[in-house]
């Protein structure tokens, strides 16, 4: 009997890169005839996302909150670096949707979520479930919150909604490659007033958070996000200084589809514990993963995730005037972690007296307090392996101000940037980056500031960052910039860099701040480009 087979390999890539997705179809035109049909694979060829995604989690449960969002995508962009199949690029939309809501915040069947003490999230009246008196209802899921209509220019939208509910963003064609959105939020009093920040997350299956903690006076909220139509099943992982915290009560949460899960890690564990990391890893689907902490008397902001596990780590941006910086690492693997630690300042690489080297054990998490370890000089901290190159996660608990006046802030472990990086939401003199080249080569840099949310013209500036250490600078202001504006990074030349901005918002006193990692925005991806083989056609 006849048998026919078909044997196609076919060029249908689905690449993930900040949530964008590049496809590329199967060449048209090959021909059969045998093994000498067969086509080696070409070179990759690099292509501009197609499709971008952002979750942004609810921002906080305060009444004296306020919050605004900032979408941005750089100009130019994939078509101004040349990369192929740009000009083709069809013009796109850019959206922010509100999520369906969800609540889960002690993964119990308690009633804690009514509790009403500070920073509590889910606060209800004696009315149970009913509204809050005066509150109006939360967006329906689906409902646009807020538009990006073309590329150079920042779009800002704002809410003092103590309900205001987790977006759900999606941007394709030309607002794809680089699309970044921004959350920020001024919280005036309670536990975790001060300056929340974070850039919207891309969704994925595993997130690391070094620096949580479930400590009396801290109440750290992993907020998962869904934006599938699927529901996804999470674990929830503690570990601390003795390794894994044992906590069923984080495994298996489930994260209805397009809908967002706030969950108090003190609620996962009946032992108190600072300094501990939280793994999230997605049994199925994926999510969006924030964790958000507030404490009583040192204020909070958003933890962002550490860069994947590596036997060396960059933590960029650490300010001069730090009162308290506290490191805390992670070694996710079978091997324990030996590293030595050094501060990179503006004018060289130092070892950090009596913090020369740290030994994390394979399961666990460890801690040290570094003090004044900038001695008024603002810089990064970079972790390289001492002999050992097993893998870790790291983030730094940074605090500014003194007694009733502290602020806190997090810088967790940071990618070097591949091309180019953006952060949107700059302030007129409120922002800060830091740069640091932790190599033996220098690294040339373009910042460029877009145009103002309400007009102005952009500017650029080009930097050298000489190797060893940390250029810290404000970005150039835009010409007659009115509103927030964004900054964009670009790698010109030289060895590694890694950045992260600072955004400053002062307030009676208070030095309020937050800090962003930079990591690569990847707006285009490399495709292997692939051809047919039908030499099993009829045979």
């Amino acid at each position: 009997m006849k048998r026919t087979t078909l044997s196609l390999f076919a060029a249908t890539a689905a690449l993930a890169a900040l949530g964008g997705v590049a496809v590329l179809t199967a060449p048209s035109g090959a021909e059969g005839g045998g093994s000498a049909a067969r086509t080696a694979a070409k070179a990759p060829a690099r292509l501009p996302v197609q499709r971008s995604m952002a979750l942004c989690p609810a921002p906080t449960s305060s009444d004296v909150g306020e919050t605004a969002y900032t979408a941005f995508t750089p100009a130019g962009g994939a078509a101004a670096k040349g990369v192929k199949g740009a000009k083709d690029a069809k013009k796109g939309t850019a959206e922010l949707l509100s999520a369906a809501g969800g609540r889960n915040d002690d993964s119990s069947t308690d009633d804690s979520s009514k509790k009403d003490d500070k920073g509590s999230k889910g606060k209800k009246d004696d009315k149970g479930d009913k509204e809050a008196k005066g509150s109006k209802p939360p967006a329906p899921a689906g409902t646009s919150v807020l538009s990006l209509k073309d590329p150079g220019k920042p779009a800002t939208a704002g809410t003092s909604r103590s309900d205001a509910p987790a977006l759900i963003g999606s941007a394709d064609g030309t607002l794809a490659p680089g699309w970044t959105v921004q959350q920020t939020t001024v919280v005036a009093a309670g536990s975790g007033r001060g300056l929340h920040g974070l850039t919207c997350t891309a969704p994925d299956t595993s997130f690391w958070f070094p620096g949580a903690s479930t400590a009396k006076g801290r109440q750290d909220y992993v907020h998962l996000t869904n934006p599938d139509s699927t529901a996804a099943v999470v674990d929830l992982e503690l570990y601390g200084k003795d390794g894994r915290i044992a906590s069923g009560a984080g495994e298996g949460v489930t994260v209805p589809p397009r809908s967002t899960v706030p969950v108090l890690l003190s609620s996962l564990t009946d032992a108190p514990a600072d300094d501990i990391t939280l793994h999230v890893a997605a049994r199925s689907g994926r999510v969006g993963a924030g964790l958000q902490a507030s404490d009583d008397k040192k204020g909070g902001d958003w933890l962002p995730a550490s860069a994947e596990p590596a036997a060396d780590a960059v933590l960029p941006g650490i300010p001069g005037d730090a009162t308290s910086v506290r490191l805390v690492v992670f070694a996710p693997g079978s091997d324990d972690a030996d590293l030595k630690l050094r501060f990179a300042g503006p004018n060289g690489t130092i070892t950090p007296a009596g913090h020369e080297s740290l030994h994390v054990r394979s399961g666990m998490t460890a801690a040290v307090d570094l003090g004044d370890v900038t001695k008024g000089e603002a810089g990064s901290l970079l972790l390289t392996a001492d002999g050992s190159s097993a893998p870790v996660v790291a983030a730094l608990r940074v605090t500014r101000g003194k007694d009733d006046k502290q602020e806190t802030a997090f810088i967790p472990a940071v990618q070097q940037l591949g091309g180019r990086a953006t952060v949107a939401d700059n302030r007129p003199k409120g922002s800060t980056l830091a740069l640091v080249a932790p190599g033996k080569e220098a690294a040339q840099v373009k910042v460029t500031s877009s145009a103002g949310s309400e007009g102005g013209e952009p500017a650029e500036k080009t930097y050298t960052v000489k190797p060893g250490t940390t250029l810290t600078m404000e970005p150039p202001q835009p010409a007659g910039a009115k509103g927030s504006f964004a900054v964009t990074v670009e790698k010109v030349s030289g060895g590694p860099v890694h950045a992260s901005r600072m955004l400053a918002l002062p307030k009676d006193g208070l030095p309020m701040f937050t800090i962003q990692p930079l990591p690569d925005d990847r707006s285009s991806v490399k495709v292997p480009e692939a051809a047919q083989d039908l030499s099993m056609l009829n045979r």
